[in-house]
């Protein structure tokens, strides 16, 4: 069998023409193709604005720069996700508050959130960023009335889930980053992810404030244009009554975190197809979910949920250091989502010890991601299957 990874892009003949249409074009970056990506993945999650940027990372922290965290500030966020989702309020300066993870669903426990806001003295507490791990939707809804308690704002970090939703207390589908309850959702374009642009991100928002902010900070913080200008007319060269149509100015500081062109024609090319691709995760996770369901080696499992996106497939098991080694033996790459962020080396630092999170610390000591992507065959799941199986009974 040749060697299944846990998580594979699909580039197509139609990918490969959308960039070279735009390599023999005159734009290369800050062309035209960023906005018709943006306004085709707005359109696609339903919500006003989308602003595309370089990767995922640079989505967060455009997204905490813009929510204006200052050093002493403290965000709650979820240990069970990759370090970027805390990092980005390290980035300004911000405290990182680790709340546990519902042992049932792996997304941050709200009622541990509560506890957390519950026993602030000091109202230092700023924002949650919850996190549709593996792409199953957060219920931002309840998170929304718990942080409209205590005047918080919400980034929804939804990069394992477009195209993932919740149901309302309405019976309403609710689409991650439709920009309904939280005030800022960002988007990963990796090439694991549902949509691959080899690199890239999007922040989604309902805020027109927020969106034009985000626009400015991703570009070095330069304002151009319609925004208005600080400096006179008369120093920026103007012998008319406007500004000349060169002039820029830097009011403040931002970042170079801008897509390329070439990047937004694949993302628009993967993006057409993004249900497709939806449906056969789903397809894939429900054969899973089958399978293990009645086996007295799982301990637990990602199961069917309604809405899930199934960026990732996971099972807990017995001896999964063991599984693991054998899967790789078999040549399939199965990988673990996530070591948890409060116990790495750089977050130790500020006091968090094993034992403080027990739901995520017990999850983390069996977890284990299968391959999970829309090209992956019946039949190489079928050997993915049968291989566990076979490690656990000979």
């Amino acid at each position: 069998m040749p060697k299944i990874p846990y998580g594979r892009q699909h580039i197509t003949d139609d990918d490969i023409r959308a960039v070279n249409e735009v390599l023999r074009s005159d734009y290369l970056t800050q062309g035209p193709k960023i906005a018709e990506f943006e306004r085709a993945f707005a359109d696609y999650i339903g919500v006003k604005y989308a602003v595309a940027v370089s990767n995922g990372t640079a989505a967060l922290h455009l997204c905490t720069m813009a929510l204006n965290v200052q050093p002493g500030d403290k965000v709650i966020t979820t240990p069970i996700t990759f370090s970027a989702s805390a990092n980005c309020v390290r980035y300004c300066g911000g405290e990182v508050v680790f709340g546990d993870i519902d042992p049932e669903t792996y997304l941050l426990d709200i009622d541990a959130v509560r506890k957390i806001l519950e026993n602030d003295l000091n109202g230092n507490y700023k924002g949650i960023i919850p996190v549709d791990f593996a792409g199953r939707a957060v219920n931002l809804e309840a998170f929304r009335a718990l942080a409209d308690e205590y005047g918080l704002w919400i980034i929804e970090d939804a990069c394992h889930a477009p195209g993932g939703y919740f149901i309302d207390h309405n019976g309403n589908q609710q689409w991650c980053g439709n920009g309904q309850f939280a005030d800022l959702a960002i988007f990963s374009f990796h090439p694991v992810k549902h949509i691959a642009c080899g690199e890239g991100g999007m922040v989604t928002t309902n805020d027109e404030e927020l969106y034009k902010q985000l626009n400015r900070l991703r570009s070095h913080g330069i304002t151009k244009g319609d925004d208005p200008y600080i400096n006179s007319m008369e120093f920026a060269g103007s012998v008319e009554n406007e500004y000349p149509a060169w002039y820029m100015e830097l009011q403040q500081l931002g970042y170079n975190y801008r897509l390329t062109d070439f990047q937004a024609a694949l993302g628009l090319s993967q993006l057409s197809r993004a249900e497709g691709g939806l449906k056969r995760r789903r397809q894939i996770a429900h054969v899973y979910n089958e399978y293990f369901q009645d086996k007295q080696y799982i301990i637990g499992q990602s199961g069917v949920v309604e809405g899930h996106a199934y960026h990732l497939y996971i099972l807990e098991v017995q001896d999964r250091l063991g599984l693991y080694k054998y899967l790789r033996e078999n040549n399939i790459f199965a990988q673990i989502h996530y070591i948890p962020v409060h116990l790495m080396p750089y977050y130790r630092q500020f006091g968090w010890k094993e034992g403080d999170l027990p739901h995520a610390e017990e999850y983390y000591r069996h977890c284990i991601s299968l391959p999970m992507y829309p090209t992956l065959s019946e039949e190489e799941q079928e050997f993915v299957m049968n291989t566990i199986d076979r490690f656990y009974h000979g």
